[in-house]
């Protein structure tokens, strides 16, 4: 790298002074998302269910030199959404990735596991926004990144009630930019492809899936929480400040077969 170079990147990709709220920021996507975010230089806090989970990862994450701090809590329970935001009132960019998935065939789905699945996947995401997004229009800057799937735009099987959720994040984000945009806040969706993590690996157990999953992908292979880092700085950037309303494909293309 030459010399201009280093600070031309800094200033394009660099969060120092920025600080970022991700949930399900103890393990797969959201972690590797958190750990990107916090290398870039800006200050993280990462909120998740198992306080366990969430210890484990903030000392992964200082041993990588990020600046973290943790939150217990549960994106199904609304006081504990609410006591998120009492806690971090104030975020610049706000990352939801915190998600569950009950794996029943469509015709066997619950009331409970519909309205617990729409908690987790789209009622907190929405509850967040509406806290943050005002907060940081006021400030005149702010990006928001919902993490979206797949089932955003396809169905995947025996995830019903999921995909209903992920087919609403990509809507969510629409409004989101069209409401907060014009005051300096964007609103995108990343969409991964079959992502090796735990929220997958009830999928992962079934003979021969992975394989056929991988083939499927146009580059050969399934994803990995690593392969969000890029987009996720970017997106969280000053390079970013054109893009917004979108569902991004990071999907090794999955979405093109």
């Amino acid at each position: 790298m030459n010399n201009a170079a280093a600070p031309y990147l800094t200033d394009l990709f660099g969060l120092h002074g920025r600080t970022a709220l991700i949930t399900g920021g103890s393990s797969g996507i959201g972690y590797a998302i958190a750990r990107a975010l916090g290398g870039a230089g800006a200050h993280i806090t990462i909120a998740a269910r198992r306080q366990t989970h969430l210890d484990q990862a903030l000392t992964r994450l200082h041993a990588h030199g990020v600046t973290a701090t943790a939150v217990q809590a549960d994106m199904g329970d609304p006081d504990d959404i609410t006591r998120l935001c009492e806690t971090v009132p104030d975020t610049d960019i706000l990352v939801t990735s915190a998600a569950n998935n009950i794996r029943h065939p469509m015709g066997e789905l619950t009331p409970g596991d519909y309205e617990q699945t729409i908690a987790v996947n789209l009622t907190a995401p929405y509850r967040l926004g509406q806290h943050h997004a005002p907060r940081m229009a006021r400030r005149g800057w702010g990006r928001i990144i919902n993490i979206g799937s797949q089932q955003t735009h396809r169905a995947f099987g025996n995830s019903g009630a999921y995909g209903v959720a992920k087919a609403a994040i990509g809507g969510l984000s629409r409004s989101q930019a069209e409401a907060w945009s014009p005051h300096g806040v964007t609103a995108n969706t990343i969409l991964p492809g079959f992502v090796l993590t735990p929220l997958t690996e009830a999928v992962q157990a079934i003979p021969g899936r992975v394989e056929a999953l991988a083939a499927r992908h146009a580059i050969g292979r399934n994803g990995l929480p690593d392969d969000y880092a890029g987009i996720a700085v970017f997106l969280a950037s000053d390079a970013a400040a054109f893009v917004t309303g979108q569902n991004i494909c990071v999907d090794g293309g999955f979405s093109i077969t």
